[in-house]
Formats: structure tokens, sequence, C-alpha cells
């Protein structure tokens, strides 16, 4: 926030993006922590798996990046990407998930308490991670607000783009 005080103090042009979750890191192994690869027997459900998530893949993330650059609409503003059909539940996601693997994988709840409570033992570097996910997971940080005028969606500006869908993506996992 220090960086972004002085650079819009300063008056030094600026688009900030702000891209999510990659998939590699949240979409691919359902939002596990401690994993990169998809769980294919159970999966940890945060709460009640319903806030939503923005999911991109690392690709997508660049190519929308990209069209920024030189676009007089995304002059000093925050681009948001939110491609629609990769806004889903953690839910949403498993579900995906288990229509590739042609079954139903075993869900257990982590409260908002228990999954606080596993800080407790991690280094530093893990209570920031496990606190993202909070935000993410639990209180839906990613998409409980509406764009204001100091934002644009990639989505809308770049129709042409055709991002990954979170289907497509799991495949690889197959």
């Amino acid at each position: 926030m220090r960086v972004r005080k002085a650079i819009e103090e300063a008056h030094i042009p600026f688009t900030y993006v702000s891209a999510n979750c990659f998939a590699g890191y949240f979409g691919g192994n359902l939002s596990q922590l401690g994993t990169l690869l998809p769980p294919k027997d159970k999966v940890g459900i945060y709460g009640n798996g319903e806030p939503n998530v923005i999911f991109l893949g690392e690709d997508d993330v660049a190519t929308y990046t990209i069209k920024t650059i030189d676009d007089p609409r995304t002059l000093n503003k925050t681009v948001y990407l939110r491609p629609p059909e990769n806004i889903l539940t953690q839910m949403q996601l498993v579900e995906k998930w288990e229509k590739l693997l042609g079954c139903t994988l075993e869900k257990f709840t982590i409260s908002a308490k228990d999954f606080l409570a596993s800080m407790k033992e991690m280094d530093f570097a893990g209570q920031v991670g496990v606190g993202h996910f909070y935000h993410v997971f639990y209180e839906g940080c990613l998409s409980n607000f509406e764009i204001g005028e100091e934002g644009e969606e990639a989505s809308e500006l770049y129709h042409e783009v055709q991002y990954n869908r979170m289907e497509a993506y799991l495949k690889r996992y197959l």
C-alpha cells in the first residue's frame, strides 16, 4: 500500500492488475493446502464452500495484463480479472473435477475456527498463506464487492480473449 500511495502521490501513470487466484496454486488442487495436484478420493471444503472465488490460468493473467499496456481505458485504474465462467465456489470447482473423474469425492468441512487454529504450528510464511486462504475462501474477499469507477473488468474490455475455463484446466490432471 505504501508503494501504491507513493506512485499515486508522485503522479506516475499506472495500471494495477488484480489477478485473483492463479489456477496453478488454487484451481488444479481444488484449493487444498500443501499440494498442487487434485485429490482423487477426499477433499477438504472450507466452511460451506460457497463464497465465490475467481480462478485464472497463468497464461490468461499474462494475456490480460499485456492487453492493458497502452490502453487509455486502463490508465490510472485497477483492472480486475474476473472472467465470468471462472467465478466459482469451491463446491462448484470440486463438482467440475468430480464430473471429469466420473466419481464423487468424500468431502469433509473445515470450520473457520479450526482453519485459523492451524496457524499456531506454522512459520510466518505458512501463516501468511493461511491468512490469504481465509480471506478468499471464508470471507469471499475477491468477489464481495462491485468494481467502482476506479476500475475496469478485463473480460468486458477484451472480449476477444478466449480464456481457459476451469473444466479445460482440470483436464490436464486426468
